[in-house]
């Protein structure tokens, strides 16, 4: 059993509303091989809710303090972003689970990217505050372009 960004299952929780289905994790789901998970949602964030990237680091930037999560509009969304994660992280200890499957890019599920922080659409390396606490604690966290390379 994998956690999965729920976005990617079709479950429309992403900023804007939508979603970013991938038919193959579909088809995980209904194998009963997922469990999908919407850290923001988890953290109290609202769907739809304004775009938000990480400023002045990557995730572990953010849980040591020294990155914030910032909307377009300049609101601070870190304390719920980092809340989602520790809810995310205590399903995936409650279900025994030790795999994820996240949204690339997303500064809460990006695994390899995520965005600069300008809201301009550039990608640079780095993790999401979930995705980086899931690795820390010992999970296996891939994307939806390298779950398939990585092992199915």
């Amino acid at each position: 059993m994998d956690l999965i960004s729920a976005c990617l299952v079709g479950v429309n929780c992403r900023y804007d509303g939508g979603n970013n289905l991938v038919e193959e994790l579909v088809e995980k789901l209904e194998q009963g091989l997922v469990i999908p998970v919407c850290p923001e949602q988890l953290g109290g964030m609202s769907t739809p809710r304004n775009p938000a990237e990480l400023q002045g680091g990557d995730g572990s930037a953010a849980w040591a303090g020294q990155a914030r999560i910032i909307s377009s509009k300049g609101e601070d969304f870190t304390g719920a972003f980092c809340r989602g994660a520790a809810e995310t992280l205590a399903l995936a200890r409650r279900s025994g689970i030790q795999r994820a499957i996240l949204k690339e890019n997303s500064p809460s599920c990006g695994s390899q990217c995520i965005r600069d922080g300008t809201f301009s659409g550039r990608l640079i390396p780095g993790e999401g505050v979930t995705a980086w606490l899931l690795r820390r604690e010992g999970l296996q966290v891939f994307s939806e372009k390298n779950w398939v390379e990585k092992g199915k």
